[in-house]
């Protein structure tokens, strides 16, 4: 017998009466991101926790809006105690759904292909269809961990192609979340088919196995087989798992290939992660190297991701930081939080104007002073 997980009726109630307060935020973020049901574009979707009889549950919601521009909200719920037991199913079978959501990327990415060949189509026709495809490969709420902030942002360097860009953050358990910044080489259909499976894939192998670097030896095993022969792809990327406290948040990061992040510090300071230099790319070898590093964000620290597209944007007849300026316009601006380095990073890569020739994508996520995971 199913056993019943809600002692009042659900459907057609206010989700806010069922969302556990802590998720509010993502909740109220969810809702203003919902497009109309006529839109192009997908529906916005969020993972919350759901107050029931039998004590938390996990739920993924999806929101659109009607005629009438109500919000309309379809929750997927599972329970607490079977979240790892559906981690482990999705684990077991992740090559047959990973090959499901690569044939469905590429077959939207094809017709976008298709369309930019075509005479008959508009550049402002074309534009529209790889934003609707880039937006898909992007979250379109991001979430933040209990007590933090979180910030990012996302230029494209075409408006004709999909960008290999991707970030995420995304809860894991009650305590810790997930994260994680990459960049998938090339551009247009083939880039973003690998985008779609390493987000996929990223996400799955996080609630299976904690350690960063399992994971990231678990993309690398999916990715590897998928693209040889003439078209080879592969992706660099840092992920990382983050645990909040009232003291700060621990912070474990595995690097593949991927620029290292900047620790900026309440005390006006901003170090490299060095530790996370020397991993190798994902997708390109059978037996990668992958270097890890744990850190403690302090009340008032920062952490920063970034893609290559900033470090490497051309300026004066060379790259950007060949002389290490990004470190130093970061630490120009701390003690600082999340959102006002996005901004600060924004500004300069806004600045570069046609030097800025690959996707930039950043990701920060900030303990603010007098921070609580109780709340």
């Amino acid at each position: 017998m199913a056993r019943r997980l809600f002692t009042r009726p659900v459907v057609g109630a206010a989700v806010g009466s069922l969302v556990d307060g802590a998720d509010g935020p993502v909740l109220d973020a969810l809702i203003a991101a919902a497009p109309r049901a006529d839109d192009e574009t997908p529906a916005t979707s969020a993972t919350v926790r759901l107050r029931t009889a039998s004590g938390p549950v996990s739920a993924d919601l999806a929101a659109n809006r009607g005629p009438d521009a109500t919000v309309r909200i379809a929750a997927s719920v599972s329970g607490a105690d079977r979240v790892r037991d559906r981690a482990l199913a999705e684990a077991l079978s992740a090559r047959s759904a990973t090959a499901a959501a690569l044939t469905r990327s590429r077959d939207a990415l094809v017709e976008s292909e298709r369309a930019r060949a075509s005479e008959h189509l508009e550049g402002a026709q074309i534009r529209s269809l790889a934003t609707v495809l880039q937006r898909s490969l992007l979250p379109p709420v991001l979430a933040s961990p209990p007590g933090m902030e979180t910030a990012a942002y996302y230029h494209h360097a075409s408006p004709d192609e999909v960008g290999g860009d991707f970030y995420d953050v995304f809860p894991l358990d009650g305590q810790a979340w997930g994260f994680f910044l990459g960049d998938v080489s090339g551009k247009g259909a083939g880039a973003a088919a690998v985008t779609s499976l390493t987000r996929y894939t990223l996400r799955a192998a996080a609630v299976f196995d904690r350690n960063p670097i399992s994971v990231l030896q678990n993309l690398n095993a999916v990715l590897l087989p998928e693209f040889r022969g003439d078209d080879p792809r592969f992706c660099t990327v840092v992920y990382g798992t983050v645990v909040p406290s009232a003291e700060g948040a621990v912070v474990d990061l595995a690097g593949g290939g991927h620029p290292p992040p900047l620790h900026v510090r309440a005390d006006g300071t901003a170090r490299y992660v060095d530790d996370l230099l020397g991993g190798q790319l994902v997708g390109g070898l059978p037996t990668p190297h992958f270097t890890s590093h744990r850190l403690v964000l302090s009340p008032g620290d920062v952490l920063l991701l970034y893609s290559d597209g900033v470090t490497e944007a051309r300026v004066g007849g060379g790259r950007y930081d060949d002389g290490g300026d990004f470190r130093t316009y970061v630490e120009d601006s701390a003690p600082t939080t999340a959102t006002a380095l996005v901004d600060h990073v924004t500004t300069l890569v806004e600045g570069f104007g046609d030097g800025l020739q690959d996707d930039a994508a950043l990701l920060a996520l900030g303990m603010p002073h007098g921070a609580s995971s109780d709340r």
